[in-house]
């Protein structure tokens, strides 16, 4: 990853107007959509950014850099970016507007498409997917997230905002599983992001829109096919959090992400996502199905990149009361009382990343919930 020089280097470089974009292959259905993602990809780049107004424009490092090229329009996005999409996600995208799609460049990598509206007007995110499955002690995640792969059964969830590599996280999770474990994997995805090959385990990865209309339906057929282990891309709807809940109280174990930003918030928002006569069943059935919550983020680390912090409650009896009474506010004591078990809280994430050298004390400082707890474990020197 650049850093320092070598990135504002590279901010010349890719503004330069001698530096083209690498070539896309010959009879590419949208060379211009190929080309700029060749870039990104032969840069470094995570993201490639499409508005209308304002040219094409890379991520790297968490930061965004236009390219030297001429604003795009609305249309322009349409003909860079519809060729490539999947046919039910253009018959999407026909009738709502908006649609996610999967894309390869062979010999490259694979991509994920969403392709939307703003202010009336075509617009598209795409990101970059690695070829292969990293491993989850490469990702510099805090030891105890390595926990949630030893499960056995329940329900193991992920929060973090978008693009704070949680997806990341819960494919090398399934690796671990894949890797030590003889059991029947089924994921369920839109789209099937990182692509995993049958080690010890069998893997089943099914496509919304591919292989299945939408996840409530993916995953009631999951459930007639014996699996061990249940992997749902994001959990959207209710319906998709109720067969879910359902599965792991039977003894299956599912794991699954949600934008949240806290273990609190995420039963919260599973909760508030049921009509207001429900939520108590729910919290109930939560509290007995819950084995894992953990959050993370993203942090700019010292010299350039990325590194990321977690929160994580292994949840016991002490959690599943507090869950069931609705008061949340004390899953983060929680934390700190299970900390043998294996739980952390974001504070002490953050901290041991400040102690390491690997992110600046501001930067983890204003990442961190409970302040005076995070002040306590890093104060800062010569404040």
């Amino acid at each position: 990853m650049p850093n320092g020089d070598e990135f504002e280097r590279l901010i010349l470089a890719l503004q330069s107007t001698g530096e083209q974009p690498p070539p896309p292959a010959e009879g590419s259905a949208a060379p211009r959509l190929e080309q700029w993602l060749r870039l990104v990809a032969t840069r470094g780049g995570s993201d490639l950014l499409l508005v209308a107004g304002a040219p094409p424009a890379v991520r790297i490092d968490g930061r965004v850099l236009r390219l030297d090229a001429g604003p795009l329009d609305g249309d322009d996005i349409e003909e860079a970016v519809l060729p490539v999409l999947l046919p039910h996600a253009k018959e999407q995208y026909r009738q709502a507007g908006i649609a996610d799609s999967s894309f390869r460049i062979q010999g490259l990598a694979r991509f994920r498409i969403n392709l939307h509206h703003e202010r009336g007007r075509a617009a598209a995110a795409v990101r970059m997917l690695p070829v292969r499955v990293p491993r989850l002690a490469s990702l510099g995640l805090p030891p105890g997230i390595e926990q949630i792969a030893s499960l056995q059964r329940g329900l193991g969830i992920l929060g973090g905002a978008t693009g704070s590599g949680k997806t990341t996280t819960l494919a090398a999770i399934v690796d671990e599983i894949n890797r030590r474990d003889a059991r029947h994997i089924v994921t369920i995805e839109d789209p099937v992001e990182y692509e995993h090959v049958h080690k010890k385990s069998v893997i089943e990865q099914v496509e919304i829109g591919v292989d299945a209309p939408d996840f409530p339906t993916a995953l009631r057929a999951a459930l007639r096919q014996a699996p061990d282990v249940i992997v749902i891309g994001e959990m959207r709807d209710p319906e998709t959090m109720r067969i879910a809940l359902a599965a792991a109280e039977t003894g299956h174990l599912v794991l699954s992400t949600l934008h949240t930003t806290d273990v609190a918030s995420t039963v919260s928002r599973i909760a508030d996502s049921f009509p207001v006569e429900r939520q108590n069943t729910i919290r109930q059935e939560l509290a007995m199905a819950l084995a894992a919550l953990a959050t993370q983020m993203l942090l700019p680390r010292t010299g350039g990149g990325l590194v990321p912090a977690a929160e994580l409650l292994m949840v016991g009896y002490g959690a599943r009361q507090h869950i069931r009474k609705n008061a949340l506010q004390h899953l983060h004591q929680e934390i700190t009382i299970t900390r043998k078990h294996g739980s952390l809280t974001l504070e002490e994430s953050l901290a041991g990343l400040v102690r390491q050298g690997l992110v600046d004390w501001r930067d983890a400082h204003g990442r961190a919930v409970h302040t005076e707890e995070f002040e306590q474990l890093s104060p800062r020197i010569g404040a």
